[in-house]
């Protein structure tokens, strides 16, 4: 996060007088840079999805049916919610600082030379493929097909880690420059600051639903629930990982009066599969990207989005800046996003990064509390 913003800060600075031709340099590299981002989507949805599905198995039984089911539902209903709010209200936001028109309509410049990296194969083979495959290998025997897909998760990850997240920071730059030169970003920048206020707010609103909705299940008083979860969300605050958190998270669990067993379950695997704060805060910030482009926002299409971003948040924690690249391909698939506007996203997903997984991470709890109320451990 801290190269991202200082990225964002050169690329306004510079951009205010910096010639023409240095900012066609950067153009040129992100021009490429898209290039191999839009080859590696396909790739990214095979290696990560294929081994998270995988990973379930078939043998812990009832308990991770219903566990999976419960966070795919919460992580739904937020994102839907999300976009209830950012419908409403952001529209009104993006008016005031500046129409689609002037965001779009501004003066361009263009690259030195591009070149076209052919993805192997499409999102949507991507997704289908991950899918079958992921689910043959839960519910059947195949070791071998288990351990290539495990290499080939790695070999994704390191590509992102390695390659894709160290080169972002110069991506942003030359998109930040670029929209200073043609006269957008001070628009962008003024959203950008309004909508970080409002997804903030709407982050402390899903984890009193989520209480609210535990503490009916077990009867018990939401806010102190909440309350006694509140050192998982500060650690997740400072950490930005879920992982990072899981012990102070189980240990939060149990002094909520969730069993050992039952917080040993559900926390670890809440942590891959639970993601409702990452959801609704890429479904907010996609609707605003959506009416700075002059795009249309249709409830069809992103209840689409919703319900596949659902399922592709499932491979995102372990992975740098895993929820916003895995959420890359419905984004471009479904919503139709181009390169800069997925750069935009990706600014504006890691400009609050951390406040998504907390929010994640604190929620595990609520479902820690369901899960031993229904299975009365």
């Amino acid at each position: 996060m801290p190269r991202v913003l200082i990225a964002i800060v050169l690329g306004v600075l510079l951009g205010l007088f910096v010639p023409d031709w240095f900012t066609r340099i950067f153009l040129t590299f992100n021009g490429i840079f898209s290039q191999l981002l839009g080859f590696m989507i396909p790739l990214i949805i095979v290696g990560l999805v294929t081994a998270a599905i995988g990973d379930l198995g078939h043998g812990a039984g009832k308990m991770l049916l219903v566990t999976v089911l419960i966070a795919y539902l919460d992580t739904v209903i937020v994102a839907l919610g999300g976009f209830g709010v950012g419908s409403a209200f952001f529209p009104g936001i993006v008016s005031k600082v500046g129409s689609a028109a002037d965001l779009t309509e501004a003066a361009t410049l263009s690259p030195y030379f591009s070149i076209t990296i052919p993805a192997m194969f499409d999102v949507m083979t991507a997704l289908v493929f991950a899918f079958i495959m992921g689910l043959c290998i839960a519910n059947a025997e195949m070791p071998v097909m288990k351990s290539f897909f495990a290499e080939f998760k790695t070999f994704v990850a390191r590509v992102i880690a390695k390659l894709i997240i160290p080169l972002l920071p110069i991506y942003i730059f030359g998109i930040f420059l670029d929209m200073t030169a043609t006269g957008k970003v001070f628009s962008v920048l003024k959203v950008f600051a309004l909508i970080i206020v409002v997804i903030f707010a709407l982050h402390i609103l899903v984890l009193i639903y989520e209480f609210v909705v535990a503490g009916l299940f077990t009867k018990r008083n939401p806010f102190k629930l909440l309350w006694n979860m509140l050192p998982a969300y500060f650690t997740a605050l400072g950490t930005s990982s879920s992982a990072a958190t899981i012990p102070v998270t189980l240990k939060q669990c149990e002094a909520n009066g969730v069993k050992e067993d039952v917080a040993g379950f559900t926390v670890p695997l809440c942590a891959t599969i639970h993601m409702p704060g990452s959801a609704m805060k890429i479904t907010c910030c996609a609707i605003a990207v959506c009416l700075m482009a002059g795009m249309p926002v249709e409830f069809g299409k992103f209840l689409e989005f919703i319900l596949m971003l659902g399922i592709m948040m499932v491979a995102a924690p372990g992975v740098p800046g895993g929820a916003i690249m895995a959420a890359l391909a419905p984004l471009s698939s479904i919503l139709g996003f181009d390169a800069e506007q997925q750069a935009l996203m990706i600014a504006l997903y890691i400009a609050m990064d951390s406040f998504g997984t907390a929010c994640n991470v604190t929620g595990d709890g609520a479902i820690a509390l369901i899960i031993q109320r229904l299975f009365k451990k």
